[in-house]
């Protein structure tokens, strides 16, 4: 038997079967049985509170690490060099040999100088019987007053003679020392410029050797920081200071000796408004060495009750500053600050926050104006780095 299925009118006339309302029903009540998605939970962000301290403020400058004394070693004879007898790149000491030159023929140019020097005292020796000789015999009469004048005067030339010829000896010496090239100073010697065998000329440049301990690190200074610097640091040769500066290195780390402020140049350079001033720095172990990069780091004065947050809370936009401040109810409001010298990992705000506010320091990315947060309180943010030895 067929069994046909009822309809009805649906909107516009259309008929609609009963299983097409069922159908429909069904489907609202299951749309209707479905739960509202759930609201995102809040970021967990890390805050810190902003602080008031007295913080030393702290400036940089780039400079260069030097020898304390910087001695060229140069030839002072010509000839072939013999051998190298120091070790490259290690310390050496005051008087110690470093290369010796083909000596020969100095050797044999001073013995032609003791030989005549011989000469020449034989012959004042006979001068100078001569006229103990003649003197008696002039008083007798015996022989004339001029033989006696011209044996005076040839023992005069035999003496000037003599004199001369030993001053050529004390030179041809000088010469044959002087093959034997030494270290004025001790310090570190430099790689060899001159190798074995090659002709040197006298004032060749042979090797470098730099006195390293104390080394120097020399920085330019504007004049307007020499001004202010100098106003709390005595800069005077004579008196040095005792000015506590720190050295940064290549690496970023920082030396472990602290320097003193040893002088200011004479002048400021007027090409650039700079004035050098040298730095003294402990070596002990040899760690530096001329030419390196060197940036010094000195505290110039000290800001009482300054404000301060960390550095990596502050966001820099083209010259603008703004950080994220979450008041008591979690809520976040991105403010603009004026933001002021930094110091060792905090950073000073003049403008734009109170103590006991609290800032965003991680998690800054991912915040925005009027979003609810939920923070987590870093300990003692404000608290500064421990040094590093």
């Amino acid at each position: 038997m067929l069994i046909r299925s009822s309809t009805g009118r649906g909107p516009g006339g259309r008929p609609v079967t009963v299983l097409a309302w069922s159908m429909a029903l069904l489907l609202l009540a299951l749309s209707a049985c479905k739960e509202a998605p759930a609201a995102a939970p809040p970021p967990d962000v890390v805050v810190a509170n902003v602080v008031q301290k007295d913080v030393p403020i702290y400036l940089e400058w780039v400079g260069t690490t030097d020898g304390n004394i910087n001695a060229q070693i140069r030839a002072r004879v010509t000839g072939y060099l013999k051998s190298r007898r120091y070790t490259e790149g290690k310390v050496v000491k005051q008087g110690e040999v470093l290369f010796e030159i083909d000596a020969r023929p100095y050797q044999a140019a001073l013995n032609q100088a003791r030989g005549e020097l011989g000469r020449t005292n034989a012959a004042l020796t006979k001068t100078r019987q001569d006229v103990e000789r003649y003197k008696p015999l002039a008083e007798q009469g015996a022989v004339s007053q001029q033989e006696l004048d011209n044996a005076v005067q040839a023992n005069r030339a035999a003496k000037a003679a003599s004199d001369s010829a030993l001053a050529a000896v004390q030179q041809a010496q000088l010469d044959l020392d002087w093959t034997r090239v030494t270290s004025p100073i001790d310090g570190i010697a430099g790689i060899a410029v001159a190798q074995v065998g090659d002709l040197i000329n006298a004032s060749s440049i042979l090797t470098t050797v730099s006195q390293v301990d104390p080394i120097k690190v020399s920085i330019p200074i504007s004049e307007q920081e020499y001004l202010r610097f100098a106003a709390r640091v005595p800069l005077n040769a004579d008196r040095p200071s005792n000015a506590s500066v720190e050295l940064i290195l290549a690496d970023g780390s920082v030396y472990p000796e602290r320097g003193t402020v040893s002088v200011a140049n004479r002048e400021v350079d007027v090409q650039t408004g700079t004035m050098m001033i040298v730095n003294l720095f402990p070596n002990p172990r040899g760690l530096l060495r001329p030419g390196q990069y060197a940036k010094v780091r000195a505290a110039t004065e000290t800001k009482l009750g300054a404000v301060v947050v960390p550095q990596r809370s502050v966001q820099e936009l083209q010259g603008t500053y703004q950080v994220a401040v979450v008041d008591g109810e979690n809520k976040v409001a991105m403010r603009g600050v004026k933001a002021g010298a930094r110091a060792e990992n905090l950073w000073v705000i003049d403008e734009g926050l109170k103590p006991g506010e609290r800032v965003v320091v991680e998690g800054v990315q991912k915040v925005r104006d009027g979003l609810i947060v939920n923070p987590v309180v870093e300990a003692d943010v404000a608290a500064p780095p421990p040094k590093k030895s």
